[in-house]
């Protein structure tokens, strides 16, 4: 019935469903271990909202300021408590993860400020903000921020030595960007994070670490602050947000640091007092428990579509047996034309706008024309199935997440398909 399924509705022949078959059988120890990972954070996040009390009461919509909005209270103190912080943003007018970064680095760097980005250059968004590129008055740069940056070692790893060497007393904030961005290495996981809080704090005790952890979130049972970073942000239609969540960003982290990044978010003595959920503070809740379960469905697509891609003969990182730290799968593909046809066969697996062809286009915020395909309930949530890529050299494409499992598995096969039929 499957294979008469697979066929008859997708177009997927017999020897691709036995392929898919076979691989499934040598994955079950590596699903087992993913799953582990699972039951720790569901009840991890179980168990902060029980101990903060949650009730139907948060579910309740505020109006005008926002003022005693317990809804928004409560998800904030539940982030702080999942997190392992002293205090938390969590809102759904913060309109992304790339917001949500800018809100602490704005928030919390001033003139003669010196911020180290020590996992190389920062996600291609952040560039104008940084000062990297552009004409905006208001960068780091233009605002006198001094802006250092330590690249990766040429095997991927991070330069130890050169961050001991590069903070000082002088140093304001040491920056890491957990996942792999439009680069072809590993994501940079919790002990890697570990011993660079170690290295900046040994140098500079009052250094600010400060962790862009999307497509982070619940794939170790641990989080960069409980490791010691200071501050960590990301979005909610990543992977806390569970794939239910509409919009919003989140900022976890230290007492003091939130309340200044409040101010950037409101208003100097507004801060966290104001700011309506819209009524989507039950969302909220409701996607932040059932991520960890998300989470562990999207990990399972990347390591089932790296087994497959890699048996076809090409170049993934990470391998399905390596440990991850984000969601993203990277397939180094060799051209223009595979990218494309990849990433139209994740639109077609879609339950959204799979009649849509997606085409690369000028983004804004990127230097190269970037293709996407995400057919998904939440414009741009990339905890749902999506794959885009930058189309240049060496033409790499960047699949990741699923709300099941077998939507993911379905996007990879797909894809697979559409190359195929290239020479």
């Amino acid at each position: 019935m499957l294979h008469k399924m697979l066929k008859d509705a997708f177009g997927i022949e017999r020897n691709l469903v036995d392929k898919m078959l076979d691989i499934e059988k040598l994955l079950v120890d590596r699903f087992n271990e993913i799953d582990q990972i699972k039951q720790y954070n569901q009840y991890k996040v179980l168990n902060a909202m029980q101990e903060a009390r949650l009730s139907d009461q948060h579910f309740n919509w505020t109006t005008g300021y926002g003022f005693n909005d317990i809804g928004r209270e409560k998800i904030e103190e539940i982030y702080a408590r999942v997190f392992s912080t002293e205090d938390a943003i969590v809102r759904p007018t913060i309109a992304n993860g790339t917001h949500a970064l800018s809100l602490c680095l704005s928030g919390l760097l001033h003139s003669g400020d010196e911020i180290i980005s020590v996992t190389g250059e920062p996600y291609d968004t952040l560039n104008e903000l940084i000062g990297l590129k552009g004409e905006y008055k208001g960068s780091l740069k233009n605002t006198g921020v001094i802006y250092k940056q330590i690249d990766f070692m040429d095997d991927g790893t991070v330069d130890f030595d050169a961050i001991s060497k590069e903070i000082t007393e002088k140093t304001t904030m040491v920056y890491i960007q957990r996942s792999t961005g439009y680069s072809f290495r590993p994501a940079v996981d919790i002990d890697t994070i570990k011993k660079i809080v170690e290295i900046a704090k040994e140098k500079n005790n009052k250094v600010i670490c400060m962790i862009d952890n999307c497509y982070g979130e619940f794939l170790q049972e641990k989080e960069p602050t409980d490791v010691g970073a200071d501050l960590l942000a990301g979005s909610l239609i990543k992977n806390p947000g569970g794939g239910i969540v509409l919009t919003g960003g989140y900022i976890v982290g230290k007492r003091n640091l939130i309340e200044e990044i409040s101010y950037k978010l409101t208003s100097p003595g507004i801060g966290k007092e104001c700011g309506l959920t819209f009524g989507l503070s039950r969302q909220m809740f409701q996607g932040l428990f059932l991520a960890p379960h998300i989470v562990s469905e999207a990990i399972k697509g990347s390591v089932f579509c790296s087994k497959l891609f890699e048996e076809m003969g090409y170049e993934v990182k990470p391998k399905y047996d390596a440990a991850r730290s984000d969601i993203i799968q990277l397939i180094r593909l060799g051209s223009a034309e595979k990218v494309i046809a990849f990433c139209k066969g994740i639109q077609e697996a879609a339950p959204v706008d799979s009649f849509v062809s997606p085409e690369p286009w000028p983004m804004p915020g990127y230097d190269d024309p970037v293709i996407m395909a995400a057919g998904a309930f939440v414009q741009g949530s990339s905890i749902e199935l999506s794959a885009d890529a930058p189309i240049r050299e060496p033409y790499i494409v960047y699949y990741q997440g699923g709300l099941t499992y077998e939507h993911a598995k379905l996007g990879a096969l797909i894809a697979l398909k559409n190359i195929s039929k290239i020479n």
